[in-house]
């Protein structure tokens, strides 16, 4: 988002772009009301689950919010006595749906006991997701596994670091073992996790004055500006969460890959096929 927060683009932006902030999930539910709806959006950054929900969208190239390896801000946390197996209930935000179809995917495909290619595991129900805010305490409490999502990871990490760091011992909070959902992804995929991208409403444009190639070389071109300025954005978001300099610097060059090439499309594309194969999405073609 460089070029939409910051000049020269910014003011020449704001002509073509009214920004409205909101969670991921809001943006795809704003995209999914009727065009004429007075919170109807026609371009948005939504969870890669919404294209296969919403028919109406238009997957715009260029960008995405991807890992290659560990993504950090993506956690399944579990007790250590209590395998994945025998996991039933996960406390979670259910709001995240691309979070949640991966893990169902995860649970079903691999780490379900009757293994993927037996056909008596789908007669086995999926773990429940029960909505609970982002506290893990709390949420093991509830629950036998918690999803946290965003900030709520990359703070839990740093505080079980700073921990760790405090005692001496990487053994810190022993008792759990915490699993970063991309590295698992992309362990067992070989292909890159995506967590969303870039999509317009194909009404927008059909009637709109910018063409997708148009849209595509904005978002683009602010994502390149943006990877140009990352001790600005260290320094911005620094002051804002309570998380060491150096782990935002990291999460943002290492953990957080951007551009919507072949293998994240094939990525992409194996998410889709193995959420509609366990009815947990739609079908959707890429």
């Amino acid at each position: 988002m460089w070029d939409f927060e910051h000049e020269p683009m910014q003011s020449q932006l704001a002509a073509r772009f009214r920004l409205e902030w909101m969670m991921p999930s809001e943006c795809a539910a704003r995209l999914a009301l009727p065009a004429d709806a007075p919170q109807a959006a026609d371009l948005g950054l939504v969870p890669i689950a919404a294209l296969a929900t919403n028919p109406e969208l238009v997957l715009v190239p260029g960008c995405a919010i991807a890992s290659l390896h560990r993504v950090r801000s993506l956690l399944l946390v579990r007790r250590a006595a209590q395998p994945l197996q025998a996991i039933r209930t996960v406390a979670a935000d259910t709001s995240s749906r691309a979070t949640l179809a991966y893990t169902q995917i995860l649970f079903r495909h691999w780490w379900h006991p009757a293994g993927a290619d037996d056909k008596a595991s789908l007669q086995t129900p999926l773990p429940r997701f029960v909505q609970h805010p982002p506290d893990l305490d709390a949420m093991l409490q509830t629950a036998d596994a918690a999803l946290l999502i965003g900030d709520p990871a990359l703070l839990a990490l740093e505080q079980r670091e700073n921990a760790a760091a405090n005692t001496g011992s990487l053994a810190h909070r022993d008792d759990l073992v915490f699993h970063d959902l991309a590295a698992e992804w992309t362990s067992l995929t070989g292909l890159p996790w995506i967590s969303a991208v870039w999509a317009v409403r194909r009404s927008a444009l059909i009637h709109g004055e910018q063409t997708l190639q148009e849209i595509a070389a904005v978002t683009q071109a602010s994502k390149e500006h943006g990877l140009a300025q990352i001790d600005a954005l260290v320094a911005e978001w620094s002051a804002r969460l309570p998380i060491r300099p150096q782990t935002i610097r990291t999460y943002l060059t290492e953990n957080i890959y951007y551009h919507l090439d072949e293998p994240c499309l094939a990525g992409m594309r194996l998410f889709y096929r193995l959420a509609a194969e366990y009815g947990i999405l739609p079908a959707y073609t890429l």
